[in-house]
């Protein structure tokens, strides 16, 4: 790595501002190749980042400004260290969010049953609320296109936002989760876990969102509270005995197929193992003791329906229930009764909402004497699909399964084994990742009854009477991934045979999108299809992300690569926190307190965006505060100005020579240490250290030593020599210490002097700066002297006199060691403080003291 390519010197300009640096540099460095990944690198020389592909159905916000300048910095770093950094960028276009979105912006709904139309042309976008409200049936094909006419816009959106901030990715290595290469890996890992009996098909109760019509894995659940009420139903016992049952959900009376109170409850003992009858139907149900039911929780007994939480599904399992589904899958009650239910009190809610049939029912149990008191309101969580707005159902439907611990308590403990191997930062993340992996109820279901998405791979075969067979699916070979099953037909088989008995049918279903994020590793490294990048990228150094999706992505990144390989994907996960508003409020639409990323980088510059967004710590959250921001233009201000000072003073001559004098070794001294503690802040993935030591030098920097040697940098002599050469090294090494946080104005003040990139140059050592001292210099000097300008500038400004005013004697007291180190810097200290006479008065205080004539 070196210093001396790209671009020549641009000199200094007359009036440097930080306008225009961001289209500028953002132009030069795509143009001069600045980030491209070098493959031909030995993988000890690779750093390789697993960047998070963010969901383009929607607009990017101030918490990816956030956490994906935490990364920019890592990158920026590791390539200065002499590391060729593997950093794409994906997108995540597949799957439910993006459907939603077309849905919205044109007013469409896909139909499956509706044929091809090329001719098909969308309305103009976005459309009105009626045509929301009443969209326009097209077939599946034309809407897959439309999804992919919209993400195409929306990632340029993205992209033009990403260039801006100055994320130094490799473009030519972007990728999308729907794109060719992405489906076939998605399918291949998918074939592979199949015939490794790792995926597995099963009629199972599912959750459901009736909004989006489709299955909902366990990781993406999110509880909400909601208002509901308790109502008292009256069951009858043996001999007529009253057993009264609390419920939330009278609705799913029909589907009721057990009673069900705890083993120890002695006031239902006697009950277990008979039958009670229930009410409106009079359906008899058993009466069943398991732990799970609680005793102080309403009556003590609880009635058990086929489904009305996650609850209900263990109790039907593990005892064994008989199974009365109610509920379909587009949320309203089946227009017939389930066996065993009268026909004739459920017509009265055949085809209802859930909402609907509860106002029924509870008319019919008042009707009947069977509801007991009035309903009592109550506020209780309810799950919610992450990113639904209708409760989920729960009903019964044959899907797709993944293997990740739930069930399999062996490879539960691998996979927590493979939490403990990997590095975490901060360390106490891990624990989120290892509650979760211990929590899980079940399998990892990977189908989605949805549209735009990566296709289940498979086939079934058709019987004589035209029904599939289910337990031996029809695999392609791995060479003709992608495939998609509704409009391909399997090996041995033609077009012709679709739908025919003896035939043939296409899996209907998409894979959940966490299926194809989980393996972005393999996707943009080229597993199986390019062997040599793949062994130069994986497993991958860095995995950045959200600590919310640690339960989804990291989990199931970590299963996928430990089922396929044997191993971790990364080597270190550096978890983000969230953004809060100024009233430490998290950000987020419905809440109205969304700040728009572009205009705030287009009114404040993105250098000093990136400064307050490192300024937050991995793991911790970060309010975002205006005033922060414009610090950080200041800064940037700064560091123009006085780049342009010190180099107006002839510092660009004179790099390579050594200072000599004693204020310069002090002041290098210091810069030295910086150097040590933010290399020592980055090696650990904390950016916020490393930025807050150099910063504090800066201002040192400018507001002492520069005020201390300018004087003495006009001059000529060794001892003018001296003070450049200082200024040259420390304005040189400060630029690449700021250049990972502040890349736009670095890199401008670089070119004013120096050949290439700063972001190509090597990272500053300790070794680098004592190389430019003559002899040790003693950081605590360069203090002493600053404190006695200080002293002098404060006496000037208690008479209200201009810093230029001249002091005619000014007495230097204190012990006798301290007045000794300042004789060694008093000519720069007159010459700044402009001191006509110093007298140096020793032991005749305790601590220095400047008492100053006028």
């Amino acid at each position: 790595m070196t210093d001396t390519t790209i671009s020549p010197r641009g000199g200094v300009p007359e009036r440097p501002s930080l306008d225009g640096l961001e289209e500028t540099w953002a132009r030069r460095w795509q143009e001069d190749g600045t980030y491209a990944f070098d493959r031909t690198k030995e993988r000890s020389d690779v750093y390789a980042i697993d960047t998070p592909p963010p969901t383009v159905s929607g607009e990017l916000h101030m918490g990816h400004v956030f956490s994906y300048t935490h990364t920019d910095t890592v990158a920026r770093f590791q390539r200065m260290r002499g590391r060729t950094v593997f950093y794409p960028m994906g997108w995540d276009d597949n799957g439910l969010p993006t459907e939603r979105r077309v849905q919205n912006v044109y007013g469409v709904r896909p139909d499956p049953s509706l044929p091809y139309d090329k001719d098909w042309r969308p309305p103009a976008a976005p459309v009105d609320d009626a045509a929301r409200k009443n969209p326009t049936a097209i077939s599946r094909r034309n809407f897959i296109e439309l999804c992919e006419l919209l993400t195409v816009e929306d990632e340029k959106a993205f992209e033009a936002l990403w260039r801006r901030l100055g994320l130094s990715v490799d473009w030519s290595l972007t990728y999308t989760t729907i794109g060719s290469a992405a489906r076939a890996a998605s399918q291949r890992a998918f074939l592979r876990n199949l015939a490794r009996g790792e995926a597995y098909q099963a009629e199972a109760p599912t959750l459901w969102d009736v909004g989006y019509g489709t299955a909902v894995a366990q990781a993406e659940l999110e509880d909400r509270e909601r208002p509901g009420a308790y109502h008292r139903l009256r069951f009858t016992g043996p001999d007529g005995r009253e057993v009264l049952i609390d419920t939330t959900r009278p609705e799913l009376l029909p589907a009721c197929v057990a009673l069900v109170c705890h083993p120890d409850d002695e006031r239902y003992a006697d009950l277990v193992g008979a039958a009670a009858r229930t009410p409106v139907f009079g359906v008899e149900v058993p009466v069943r003791a398991h732990p799970l039911a609680d005793p102080a929780k309403g009556t003590g007994i609880a009635m058990v329906c086929t489904f009305g939480d996650l609850t209900d599904v263990t109790w039907w399992r593990e005892l064994r229930l008989d199974t009365r589904v109610v509920i379909g899958r587009d949320g309203r009650l089946l227009p017939e009764p389930p066996a065993g239910v009268p026909a004739e009190p459920y017509a009265a809610l055949a085809g209802q909402t859930v909402n609907g049939a509860r106002r029924t029912l509870v008319e019919l149990l008042a009707d009947a004497g069977d509801l007991v008191g009035e309903p009592r309101p109550i506020t209780h969580p309810v799950k919610f699909y992450e990113r639904g707005d209708r409760p989920l159902e729960i009903v019964s439907t044959r899907q797709w399964y993944l293997r990740n611990g739930g069930r399999d308590a062996g490879l539960r403990e691998e996979l927590l084994a493979r939490g403990r191997e990997l590095r975490w930062v901060p360390e106490h993340m891990r624990h989120r990742y290892e509650h979760w992996v211990g929590g899980l109820t079940g399998d990892w279901l990977v189908s989605r009854q949805r549209f735009f998405g990566v296709p289940v791979p498979v086939w079934y075969r058709l019987d004589d009477a035209g029904e599939p067979d289910w337990s031996h699916p029809l695999t392609p070979d791995e060479a003709m991934l992608p495939i998609d099953p509704t409009s391909e037909p399997p090996p041995g088989y033609e077009e012709t045979q679709r739908g025919e008995p003896g035939g043939f049918t296409g899996d209907p279903d998409v894979l959940d999108t966490w299926a194809t994020s989980s393996l972005t590793p393999q996707i943009v490294g080229g597993w199986e299809t390019d062997p040599d990048l793949f062994a130069r990228v994986f497993p991958m150094d860095l995995r950045p992300q959200g600590h919310d999706i640690i339960r989804t992505w990291l989990f199931a990144t970590v299963a996928r690569s430990h089922l396929e390989h044997g191993a971790l994907p990364w080597h270190t996960a550096v978890l983000s926190g969230w953004i809060l508003d100024p009233d430490r409020k998290k950000m987020s639409k419905s809440k109205g307190n969304v700040v728009t990323p572009m205009a705030l980088l287009e009114r404040n510059g993105s250098d000093a965006v990136r400064y307050w967004a490192a300024n937050g710590k991995p793991g911790m959250d970060l309010a975002f505060d205006p005033a922060q921001v414009k610090v950080g233009r200041r800064l940037a201000t700064k560091l123009l100005n006085a780049s342009r000072f010190a180099l107006g003073l002839g510092a660009a001559d004179a790099l390579r020579a050594a200072a000599t004098q004693p204020l310069d070794t002090a002041m290098l001294a210091e810069l030295s240490g910086v150097v040590a503690t933010a290399t020592t802040a980055f090696d650990g993935y904390d950016h916020t250290a490393a930025l807050m030591a150099t910063e504090a030098f800066f201002w040192r920097f400018c507001d002492d030593y520069i005020e201390l040697v300018k004087e003495r940098a006009y001059g000529t002599g060794p001892a003018a020599d001296s003070a450049r050469a200082a200024l040259a090294t420390a304005l040189s090494v400060q630029l690449r210490l700021f250049a990972p946080v502040l890349p736009f104005v670095t890199e401008e003040v670089w070119s004013w002097w120096r050949y290439g990139s700063v972001h190509r140059s090597p990272w500053p050592t300790t070794y680098e700066v004592g190389r430019a001292m003559e002899a040790p210099g003693d950081p605590k000097l360069l203090r002493l002297a600053a404190d006695a300008l200080g002293q002098v500038r404060r006496a000037k400004s208690e008479r209200k006199l201009s810093m230029k005013a001249d002091v005619p004697l000014a007495e230097a007291l204190g012990p006798a060691a301290v007045l000794d180190q300042l004789g060694t810097v008093a000519d720069d200290l007159r010459a700044a403080g402009r001191i006509a006479k110093l007298d140096l008065l020793p032991d005749r205080t305790t601590e220095l003291v400047i008492a100053c004539a006028f």
